[in-house]
């Protein structure tokens, strides 16, 4: 009997220290919790997402996420490269077998690098020219198929098609330069096509000075055209495709001399 006593009281004793334990281990995780510290098992690490693409310095436009990502500022390029007193020259519409070749040596003659905005069909039926452009020094730049002014009010697809394919005309005839920029046709941009050339590595492209060339006004127009307008931004838009250029060469003659004498530099277009 006595040793059945001991046993018991034992045991009791041995519950009563268990129990003990278990209530001071709840209590400390009460006053963990209310502590604001971690009472279960460590969280598992949060694997990070795929990160987004890094910004582009400068852009002020927003690209769509649903879209490929720009790898070039999608904004409209106005600016000089070159900065200061420096003028952008754009020539558009070509290649043309009779134009552009006078273009290009009066732009030789003066030391003068420009941009050629190209139409698709006409760079690869004029591969020559295309690559004398650019043996040359001078830039590339996609200005679409079909030339369409109202490219702005075309479908997505259609844009698409415009740029890439002529894109594809222009890196091909020139033997694997690819261009720099897209200009649309009469400015004729959204925010669908300036991504889309800007995710191919092509620069949206604007001016700032028209020279009215296409009208064929007189050389001297254009010339007075062009300098009273300087005072808009360094771009300056001529054309070597479309019809007979003649006004526009002799208009480059007079201006480029002139220009340099006045103190203005050349450059490209920012990318």
């Amino acid at each position: 009997m006595v040793r059945q006593a001991v046993r018991s009281a034992n045991r009791r004793v041995v519950a009563a220290a268990v129990a003990a334990l278990a209530g001071a281990g709840l209590l400390a995780g009460w006053w963990s919790a209310q502590a604001g510290e971690p009472t279960g098992p460590a969280p598992k690490p949060v694997r990070p997402s795929a990160s987004a693409p890094a910004p582009i310095t400068g852009q002020t436009s927003s690209p769509d996420p649903a879209l490929p990502a720009p790898k070039v500022n999608m904004d409209i390029a106005h600016a000089s490269e070159s900065g200061g007193r420096a003028v952008n020259i754009t020539i558009d519409d070509g290649p043309d077998p009779t134009w552009t070749p006078r273009i290009l040596k009066v732009l030789k003659d003066n030391g003068v690098k420009a941009t050629f905005c190209m139409i698709g069909p006409q760079a690869a039926a004029h591969p020559d020219l295309v690559k004398e452009v650019v043996a040359e020094s001078h830039r590339l730049c996609d200005h679409s198929v079909s030339h369409n002014t109202a490219m702005d009010h075309k479908s997505d697809d259609y844009q698409k098609q415009q740029i890439l394919d002529a894109a594809q005309d222009i890196e091909k005839a020139s033997g694997g330069v690819k261009p720099m920029y897209y200009r649309a046709p009469g400015g004729a941009f959204t925010p669908y096509s300036r991504q889309t050339a800007a995710a191919n590595g092509m620069r949206p492209l604007g001016w700032n000075v028209d020279s009215k060339d296409f009208e064929k006004p007189g050389t001297g127009t254009i010339v007075r055209t062009v300098l009273g307008e300087l005072g808009n931004g360094p771009t300056i838009l001529f054309h070597d495709g479309g019809g007979n250029r003649a006004q526009t060469v002799a208009a480059l003659e007079r201006l480029l001399p002139q220009l340099k004498q006045e103190g203005y530099g050349f450059g490209f277009p920012v990318r």
